[in-house]
């Protein structure tokens, strides 16, 4: 893995890499804590950003911290049907790592933050892939947006062009605020680097092509789905105590997004991570994964396994019964999780 980037598509659906929990309470450590003797950070506050994706069957809990589906004390918070009370995951996480030119292990990983972070937010500097802790707590937030929202913002941006009608910016605080650049610690948009290269954060529509995200001349986010959340996050901002290993200078930008549909995409929540080597590190052997711990309904019943033909890892029940605590009762569905499109460079 050299200096460049790679993105993929994750999707879960109730019809990778499967961890099961004994139970869940008392989540034990895993890893010492890191020692912070031979390694270098920036001292970012942990992330504590988090928002719900719920335009469809599902609701799901999501942070910034590099994990997401479960509330960060021992309760699943990736509930199917909305509402119901049943949930079928608990946690998952991006695991990264590979070799340097020296062979020494670097790892990006998390679990159940039973040891501390391995990410945090913001973005890298362009050119030394570090960050502060006041760029952190900046970024130490979630961007959540509707497909309904925007469309209501173009057609009032339309009827203001082709009328002189007023456009009330204030009536769109999601389109306004969308992070589409960076921004230094005085807030002020950072665009380009040092070498005249764009800077871009989330993704957005340039109506009139000046490379500029300004929504009085029609920009607008550009996303995917029926609503979505945004955010970065990178494994430089401290040291990583949840692997013990040595930072990679990785930057993430994550698109959680779910689609309102008559048929089984309502039971579905997708996530795209572009995953952005910022160092001038060139990994060896790298892989890539996602950890999941399924819990269906009552956690103590479950089997995983993963159905070849689709390339699903799936999580289901032992019997046709799945009693207990929170369980789904009688004919419990599965679970699957999917990456739907693999990495690319």
């Amino acid at each position: 893995m050299n200096s460049q980037n790679i993105k993929y598509l994750l999707f879960t659906a109730l019809s990778l890499f499967f961890l099961g929990r004994a139970n869940a309470e008392g989540i034990p450590g895993l890893k010492q804590r890191a020692s912070a003797q031979f390694r270098t950070a920036d001292a970012c506050v942990p992330p504590s950003a988090t928002d719900q994706l719920d335009i469809n069957n599902v609701r799901c809990l999501l942070h910034n911290g590099g994990d997401m589906w479960w509330d960060l004390v021992g309760n699943p918070r990736y509930e199917i049907p909305k509402g119901s009370g049943r949930h079928s995951l608990f946690a998952s996480s991006l695991w990264i790592g590979g070799l340097d030119a020296s062979g020494q292990m670097r790892v990006a990983a998390q679990t159940y933050r039973q040891d501390g972070y391995d990410f945090w937010p913001g973005p890298l500097t362009q050119e030394s892939a570090t960050i502060d802790d006041a760029v952190c707590s900046k970024w130490n937030k979630m961007f959540k947006i509707t497909k309904a929202e925007i469309e209501a913002f173009r057609a009032a941006y339309e009827l203001s062009k082709n009328t002189g009608a007023t456009l009330d910016l204030g009536l769109y605080p999601n389109v306004t605020s969308w992070p589409a650049f960076g921004e230094d610690v005085d807030g002020n948009n950072v665009t380009a680097d040092m070498n005249g290269k764009t800077i871009y954060m989330a993704p957005f529509e340039d109506v009139n092509g000046d490379l500029a995200y300004d929504p009085a001349s029609g920009d607008y986010p550009k996303i995917r789905g029926d609503q979505a959340i945004w955010w970065v996050i990178n494994d430089k901002g401290n040291i990583h105590t949840a692997t013990g290993a040595e930072p990679i200078g990785l930057e993430l930008h994550i698109m959680a997004f779910a689609f309102t549909a008559a048929n089984a995409i309502n039971n579905m929540t997708f996530y795209d991570q572009l995953v952005i080597n910022r160092s001038s590190l060139t990994l060896s052997e790298t892989y890539m994964g996602q950890w999941v711990d399924a819990d269906l309904g009552f956690f103590s019943d479950d089997y995983v396994g993963c159905d070849t033909t689709r390339g699903l890892g799936i999580c289901y029940n032992a019997d046709n019964d799945d009693s207990g605590n929170n369980g789904y009762g009688a004919n419990p569905p599965a679970v699957g999780v999917d990456f739907f499109k693999g990495p690319v460079a």
